[in-house]
């Protein structure tokens, strides 16, 4: 049951790639959390899934000599949500019907957090460099904070930026 939970079903067995891979199946999932739920359900599902995944993750490596194996990628799941949390949230508080999710935002989520993911920048190399379930869970954790915070900068520029570009005009 654990190797099915790290690999999400066993997408981490796909090459090449399995943590784009398993990236790219999160998102599809992560709409219909949130269409199910809107972005509560996104958030308690990642929490969720967080927890199962150092679980099934330290399950699935003890007694291996390689902590952080390719196939598991229940830690781009979770990163991959998170990374999407400015989407969800906005459009859940906006009251945007639950079946949208405009693919700006979930791209550009994607791309940063693969992109942060496979770079490992400061905190997520530290994260990395941990010899632990924790840390192969922890990596992702923080590349999808780092993706989510340009995210929703990216969103509040593309929505405030045309209404201040506008008012600017206006005045000038």
């Amino acid at each position: 049951m654990s190797r099915f939970i790290a690999t999400v079903f066993y997408v981490g067995l796909l090459r090449p790639a399995p943590g784009t891979w398993g990236s790219a199946a999160a998102v599809p999932m992560a709409w219909l959390l949130h269409w199910w739920g809107g972005f509560p359900a996104l958030a308690i599902a990642t929490v969720g899934a967080f927890a199962l995944g150092w679980w099934a993750t330290a399950s699935a490596t003890a007694g291996r000599d390689d902590h952080d194996p390719s196939e598991i990628v229940i830690d781009e799941v979770v990163g991959m949500w998170i990374a999407l949390w400015p989407l969800s949230a906005g459009l859940w508080h906006a009251g945007v019907d639950p079946w949208v999710f405009p693919w700006p935002g979930w791209v550009m989520g994607f791309v940063l957090f693969r992109l942060f993911d496979i770079w490992k920048p400061g905190p997520v190399g530290w994260a990395d460099r941990r010899p632990d379930a924790f840390g192969v869970m922890m990596d992702d954790v923080i590349a999808g904070l780092m993706a989510a915070v340009l995210v929703a900068l990216a969103g509040g520029f593309a929505h405030w930026g045309g209404v201040i570009m506008e008012y600017l005009r206006w005045i000038f």
